[in-house]
């Protein structure tokens, strides 16, 4: 069974000083991580990358050393199922609407993308939509969120909901 911790909208150091314990404690445990943009910092890559393998995307508010790190789009496989990520900002579309129309026609199987910070998990022609949601900045939502996707003989995809912890 392989674990998937999957993640967007960290915006560290802007929205918190740090990333959720409940977060690193799934980290922990995972093997491999995809973060879905705004990272705002190569620190939170470093952070995360001491726990698994980690790859990811380029988002709106990221500077440029992430960019040329990560791109702005990419496709992951893991044994058949194929993961399209990407941040899905635009200026020209509802976010949901432009992450499925960056893979439209790649034969993805999941689509993971960020930005509104809004969980998303849905069925679109037979791609699941996915937005793990923020786990440092939930804006209107009721908790902090991330997701976790599970690899065995079939997959498991949900989101991992949390308040904010006490300090």
């Amino acid at each position: 069974m392989k674990k998937i911790v999957i993640v967007s909208d960290t915006h560290i150091p802007f929205r918190a000083k740090k990333l959720p314990q409940k977060l690193l404690d799934a980290c922990q445990e995972a093997d491999f991580i995809i973060h879905a943009g705004d990272w705002q910092t190569l620190d939170v890559y470093h952070e995360l990358a001491a726990y698994a393998e980690i790859d990811g995307v380029t988002g709106n508010v990221d500077p440029w050393e992430i960019l040329e790190k990560f791109g702005r789009k990419k496709i992951l496989t893991f044994g058949e199922l194929k993961i399209g990520i990407v941040h899905g900002d635009s200026d020209r579309k509802p976010t949901e609407q432009q992450a499925y129309d960056t893979f439209a026609d790649e034969g993805v199987d999941i689509i993971v993308f960020g930005h509104s910070h809004t969980p998303v998990m849905r069925e679109v022609n037979g791609v699941t939509l996915f937005n793990p949601g923020s786990p440092t900045d939930k804006r209107r939502q009721a908790q902090f969120s991330f997701g976790l996707l599970e690899i065995g003989d079939s997959w498991e995809l949900k989101h991992v909901f949390f308040d904010k912890e006490s300090s």
